[in-house]
């Protein structure tokens, strides 16, 4: 099931507009779509937040959240302030990253480790950089200016599940922000599949990239810092 997914307050205004993928829940409404994907990009996220982005009252973003806290998709969260009762957030519960894309994670961990077993860890290496379908994607980031090819790098992710997205720009970077990991399970064991995917980014952008963040280390998105390689000559 796509979803059309609406300006996220929190992003920068030049992200991906292409539309991110969310499985299909027995009982899910749009509605429930709309906030379940918004949670996974924002978590955290405030009642008056979590209406304003699915285009509903803040009494039927309620109704919808109070349904998905049922269900054990959803959680809330309490951040303290100086004053007053804590401020009250909702985030995606363990658990959740069934409703987003997966890439028969479990049977490719399987697979790998059969290879690992039979040939050694370096054979498992080069099986991970020779899943680049870099050529298939290559004419599509042929022209523009850098910018303009990591833009549709992040359309290409999101179709392929990432929920991928630009986000800051600094003065000589552009950070382009992964929000699910359908290879989760795979890279969780083998973390050169993240290492393969960096390069294959900078084969097909012409540029430097610096990883600070990953899905697989624990953290909330895969955050990529990517540099014009010219810049370093």
């Amino acid at each position: 099931m796509l979803i059309k997914r609406r300006t996220n307050d929190r992003a920068d205004a030049s992200s991906t507009s292409a539309p991110a993928p969310v499985r299909e829940a027995r009982g899910f409404s749009s509605a429930k779509r709309e906030i379940v994907l918004y949670l996974k990009r924002t978590p955290d996220a405030s009642l008056a937040e979590i209406a304003r982005a699915s285009d509903v009252s803040k009494a039927a973003a309620l109704g919808h959240l109070r349904e998905l806290e049922t269900e054990r998709w959803i959680e809330r969260s309490y951040r303290r302030g100086s004053v007053g009762r804590p401020a009250v957030g909702f985030r995606l519960a363990e658990g959740s990253d069934g409703l987003f894309p997966q890439g028969y994670g479990e049977m490719s961990r399987c697979a790998l480790a059969f290879i690992e077993r039979r040939l050694g860890r370096p054979a498992v290496v080069e099986l991970l950089q020779e899943r680049e379908v870099a050529d298939l994607n290559r004419a599509r980031l042929a022209s523009g200016d850098l910018r303009a090819r990591v833009s549709e790098l992040a359309r290409i992710r999101t179709e392929g599940g990432y929920m991928a997205e630009l986000g800051a720009r600094r003065r000589d970077a552009i950070e382009m922000r992964e929000h699910n990991c359908p290879i989760l399970t795979v890279a969780q064991e083998y973390p050169e599949a993240c290492d393969a995917e960096r390069r294959m980014f900078e084969s097909l952008l012409h540029a430097r990239i610096e990883v600070s963040h990953r899905v697989a280390a624990g953290d909330p998105v895969c955050r990529f810092w990517i540099r014009d390689a010219s810049a370093d000559r």
